[in-house]
């Protein structure tokens, strides 16, 4: 397994309660000890020394969760802009049905799609186990219209794969359970270790955004950039002109998760 420092939740933070009645201290903190499902190519030739000079290259992957939304033209239309590619842990909450198709206009852009929630409720998708692919089937059948959904092979639990709050709904043992059953069934469970905090109760300005961006990234040479693109996160277009062209500068290359997975 990759020993990655992963940070802050998947899902949305707020000061003290979400929207789905979670504490803060609920969901997964900074730092968690794992990157995904399975390790990286790249990391394995860094940890056995194959390879050094590719060992060495500086990757970046930008995530999106909880759109497609009202913003997620803005977040496309910079990304295509600046050449980079990203990944969109996306939902479909029945909320954001007129967006939905900005998923095909997405994947045809060459970003990749991930799964995320279809409702986003902890309460009923840690109930237990069955409740929770029974949440991700469902998912999937709404995003099937615009993309394959058996090419959806990669997920990111709401709150991040260390969150408490599930055990709350569905006992000690259930993220364990999820994760293991997760692998067998063919996905990639992936969470971060870069926080914008941009889908924080108190809008962050885009200044605010690209500093935390900066400050977490503390010299990793392997990013996994959680920001959002939901209809509350306004200020995140804005701020990823500055992200992505502060990572040029460092020497990151862009990447979706997928393509992290293969280098």
């Amino acid at each position: 397994m990759l020993a990655f420092s992963l940070g802050f939740l998947s899902g949305q933070l707020w000061p003290s309660v979400t929207a789905a009645g979670c504490r803060l201290e609920d969901l997964t903190q900074d730092p968690d000890t794992h990157f995904a499902g399975a390790e990286p190519a790249r990391q394995a030739a860094a940890t056995t020394g194959a390879d050094s000079t590719h060992a060495s290259q500086k990757l970046v992957c930008l995530t999106f969760d909880d759109g497609p939304s009202k913003n997620t033209p803005a977040v496309l239309e910079v990304l295509e802009r600046y050449g980079v590619p990203a990944t969109f842990f996306v939902i479909a909450t029945g909320y954001n049905d007129e967006y939905l198709p900005l998923v095909r206009q997405a994947r045809e852009a060459g970003h990749q799609i991930a799964l995320h929630s279809a409702s986003h409720d902890y309460s009923a998708i840690y109930s237990s186990p069955a409740a929770y692919w029974e949440d991700i089937d469902l998912l999937r059948e709404r995003l099937s219209p615009y993309v394959d959904p058996d090419g959806l092979t990669y997920l990111r639990f709401p709150g991040g794969s260390t969150n408490t709050v599930s055990r709350k709904y569905g006992g000690a043992g259930i993220m364990k359970e999820l994760k293991a059953q997760a692998e067998e069934k063919g996905y990639q469970w992936v969470d971060w270790n870069v926080c914008g905090e941009d889908a924080a109760g108190e809008k962050l300005s885009p200044g605010e955004i690209f500093k935390n961006v900066v400050k977490s990234t503390n010299g990793q040479s392997v990013c996994v950039v959680l920001l959002h693109d939901s209809a509350t996160t306004s200020t995140t277009p804005e701020a990823l002109p500055d992200i992505i062209g502060w990572y040029k500068e460092q020497g990151y290359e862009f990447c979706t998760v997928e393509q992290l997975y293969e280098k």
